[in-house]
């Protein structure tokens, strides 16, 4: 059994129709632990050692955020500005996170189409992701394709709750180690496998 860490960030929660029942799929899964973060830090006060002991804790880390101006919500960025200190989560004597997994589920109001190269953003939701998967990949963390939601302020109602489903199966299966990360790494998005 793989322990599963979630770092969920949203600092308006109550307007999303998405994130809301997403997190509701993810909670009472047997090795999921969801920590959302604007609720534990409303104050932005971020306890370190309470996270690097989550971190420590679990094999894979899964950062469940809607994108925010190509990003991730500020909470967010800080917990990782704080959380991965140098000479604990990367330098030469930081190896406390070396072989963990890193996830991102994401959230994008804007459409697929939004993201390719011919549209609005002029950029893949893959090539805006660079700079946090580097992050986390100098810390010696394998990151597995993102599982992506995108157009949902369009989405009806069943369409969420699909995806809601989706999610829970995703969280169970890397729970019960049914995926084969070298396969999972052939595909651009976890959504293929589901």
């Amino acid at each position: 059994m793989t322990k599963v860490l979630i770092l969920f960030a949203h600092p308006a929660l109550e307007k999303s129709r998405v994130n809301k029942r997403l997190i509701r799929a993810a909670e009472n899964i047997d090795n999921v632990t969801l920590n959302d973060l604007y609720e534990e830090y409303p104050d932005f006060d971020i306890d370190i050692k309470r996270e690097q002991q989550l971190l420590t804790e679990h094999e894979l880390i899964i950062l469940h955020h809607p994108f925010y101006w190509y990003s991730t919500p500020a909470l967010l960025k800080q917990w990782e500005d704080l959380v991965l200190e140098h000479g604990w989560a990367y330098g030469s004597q930081g190896k406390a996170l070396v072989g963990k997994k890193l996830m991102q589920v994401i959230t994008t109001g804007g459409s697929a189409r939004a993201y390719e190269k011919d549209s609005l953003n002029k950029h893949t939701v893959h090539e805006f992701l660079v700079p946090i998967e580097q992050s986390f990949k100098l810390c010696g963390m394998i990151c597995l394709p993102p599982f992506l939601i995108q157009g949902t302020h369009m989405l009806e109602d069943d369409e969420i709750e699909i995806y809601a489903e989706q999610y829970s199966r995703l969280l169970q299966n890397l729970s019960e180690d049914k995926y084969d990360y070298n396969e999972m790494m052939k595909y651009k998005l976890t959504n293929e496998l589901l």
